[in-house]
């Protein structure tokens, strides 16, 4: 039987013991794709206020872009990243004896700022107890070769990661799901981060409207030759107040099903080469939010499946 190279076995192996990734959702953040820039609404899969009035914020609640001039948040962002830095670190240190840690810039788009207040926000992180580096989720058109070449100075004394949604290769798939940028702009800044060293994970999303299965492994396929070091996998899901779900509800998108998923799943990782590691192989939302596929409700489940899946297929995950 073969050991899938999770991320949890890559960390063991480069710094002898367990490393867990704190994950950091920080006000202020947005994205590109939902404030206008590069497209209105953002992707048809987010939840986000500019689709659901639900959600909406009061109209002078502040976004940061890279124009920014001022940040009038800062200090709270840097208290938030204090605050969730230490109530997660410390949980995970009590439950499983875990001293190291990685500061997961998670929601919406961790570059899409000034890079001054980029920079105290990874530094703080950097500062907080036991955090031996950054894990940055960002999409391909909201990097900078100045961001890069910043990063490229902190990796040579931390451990960095870039996070990039790649989701699918076919650009009439990104166009489905409008999210105003093509695959071109993705394997060009994924190389780009690459050259200076940085470690690059790839966020690919399996049952995207109208792809076949050959249109997702290929999209698996690519991007390990763009050169990625780690791969997040995962269905796409429909949730409530979300242009997906006005589709889904008029019978214009079906889900991928759960057979279908982990059999893609298993032939996805047997593609992959010996040095990419697997940070994720599911996803779902366990709550009322989800409309479908119901199978992405019961994670616990997803994970025994997977995991047989795995088994019969010569793979310990």
């Amino acid at each position: 039987m073969k050991k899938v190279y999770t991320i949890g076995r890559y960390f063991r192996k480069k710094f002898g013991e367990d490393v867990y990734k704190v994950p950091l959702s920080i006000q202020g953040f947005t994205c590109p794709n939902i404030d206008g820039t590069v497209a209105k609404g953002g992707c048809t899969f987010c939840l986000n206020e500019s689709f659901s009035p639900n959600l909406a914020k009061p109209s002078k609640k502040f976004y940061l872009n890279p124009q920014s001039g001022s940040n009038p948040l800062l200090e709270k962002q840097l208290e938030q990243v204090r605050i969730q830095y230490a109530a997660t670190s410390r949980r995970l240190a009590s439950k499983y004896g875990v001293k190291k840690f990685i500061a997961y810039f998670q929601s919406f788009t961790n570059t899409y700022a000034p890079l001054d207040t980029l920079k105290a926000l990874y530094e703080e992180a950097l500062r907080q107890p036991g955090c031996i580096g950054l894990s940055i989720g960002t999409r391909s058109d909201s990097v900078t070769e100045e961001i890069l070449d910043y990063l490229k100075e902190l990796s040579k004394e931390k451990e960095i990661w870039v996070e990039y949604g790649i989701q699918s290769i076919y650009d009439e798939t990104l166009e489905a799901i409008n999210r105003g940028h093509d695959s071109a702009n993705v394997k060009e800044w994924i190389q780009k981060t690459r050259e200076r060293g940085l470690k690059v994970c790839g966020h690919v999303i399996f049952g995207l409207p109208n792809e076949s299965e050959a249109m997702m492994l290929d999209t698996v396929k690519a991007s390990i030759g763009w050169g990625i070091d780690s791969i997040k996998i995962h269905p796409l899901y429909v949730v409530k107040n979300t242009a997906l779900a006005v589709d889904y509800l008029k019978g214009k998108f079906e889900p991928i099903d759960e057979k279908t998923y982990i059999k893609l799943l298993v032939e996805s990782i047997k593609l992959l080469p010996p040095s990419i590691s697997v940070q994720r192989v599911t996803a779902g939302i366990e709550d009322d939010s989800l409309l479908a596929p119901k199978w992405c409700r019961n994670k616990h489940m997803q994970m025994k499946h997977i995991r047989e899946a795995l088994k019969r297929a010569g793979y310990i995950y």
